[in-house]
């Protein structure tokens, strides 16, 4: 923002503010198309909005006033980044803004700007604060774990750091794993070859990879062993050196499979663990070794915890919601 201005109001300890947005700047890239971004920031805030020209004169409480100004500038920054804004943008910003400590040092706009990789012509980002700070720890640390409910990009965001890593010849290979634990014991009873019986457990894994390499080279990646698909059990023994390794699903892991596969690190590789605490399929009475590796590695240096919450869901948004009910149920117990 160029300049503002300030003024007492007749409103008690209201307000009036005007900003100024750059001339540079699209007004209906900022508003959105039929000023429906300027509808989300009046409904979100407890203030007056209005627009002449590109002038923004915002009325109300002042603490309401700096955040729709801080808004304005971050809105701002990104649009001069060459990114569209839609109303999913404004609304991550918003949320943003709101949930503010004072530890927080990243600007909503360097958090929604971070490219991680292209494809295709799209672009891969961090949608979160806690997203990003999940991105930034998988670059710092060699061993990062991304705990959280589904649709919180826990997965999703470490295959495109490792996928970013291949390109950058970082590593030579990814390989990525699952638990199968859903056929336990009972695979080899399974109709079918080897690949058919764990295709249906690793076919999550496969769908993301087509969204971040060319699908014809996948196949040629993977017949040269530059990219490997595989269940939990077929890493035991081996030592992975120059490699980026995922552990999805680990919340399914027994603690001997979770220790089995940490040791699996070799020079130059890099490891990231995701899985939901909360989604556990393991047979009753069995332990999850994504639940108590945390206090067992905790004080270890180099590896990293990191937290997704509802608020971090990037799916539909009434995913969201959905995840953040079913965490209160939890919460209060079951009801008699």
């Amino acid at each position: 923002m160029t300049e503002s201005h300030n003024a007492p109001t007749s409103r008690g300890k209201a307000t009036k503010h005007t900003v100024v947005v750059p001339a540079s700047v699209n007004m209906v890239s900022l508003l959105g198309p039929r000023d429906e971004h300027l509808s989300l920031i009046e409904n979100a805030f407890d203030a007056d909005v209005h627009v002449r020209g590109n002038q923004v004169t915002l009325h109300g409480a002042p603490a309401e006033i700096a955040l729709v100004e801080r808004l304005l500038e971050e809105l701002v920054t990104i649009i001069r980044t060459g990114q569209g804004i839609t109303d999913e943008t404004v609304e991550r910003v918003i949320s943003m803004l709101r949930t503010e400590t004072t530890e927080t040092t990243e600007h909503p706009a360097e958090v929604l700007s971070l490219n991680i990789l292209s494809n295709r012509g799209r672009t891969i980002r961090p949608k979160t604060l806690n997203q990003k700070r999940y991105v930034d720890a998988i670059d710092k640390h060699t061993i990062t774990f991304g705990i959280g409910p589904a649709g919180t990009g826990k997965t999703y965001l470490a295959m495109a750091k490792a996928v970013q890593a291949l390109q950058a010849k970082e590593v030579n290979r990814i390989i990525l794993s699952r638990p199968a634990v859903e056929a336990g014991e009972k695979l080899g009873f399974l109709p079918g070859t080897l690949t058919e019986k764990i295709d249906p457990y690793l076919r999550p894994l496969y769908d993301a990879l087509h969204d971040m390499i060319d699908p014809e080279s996948i196949p040629k990646l993977m017949a040269a062993g530059t990219i490997e698909v595989a269940p939990l059990a077929f890493l035991r023994g081996r030592s992975l050196n120059d490699s980026f390794i995922i552990l999805d699903e680990a919340q399914n892991t027994t603690p001997e499979q979770m220790k089995m596969f940490l040791t699996r690190l070799g020079f130059g590789s890099k490891i990231v663990v995701t899985g939901d605490v909360t989604q556990v399929d393991l047979p009753s009475g069995m332990k999850s070794g994504l639940r108590i590796v945390e206090n067992i590695l905790t004080d270890v240096k180099d590896i990293s915890f990191n937290r997704l919450t509802a608020h971090d869901v990037v799916r539909h948004r009434l995913v969201g919601k959905i995840v953040a009910a079913y965490e209160s149920f939890d919460v209060k117990g079951t009801p008699q």
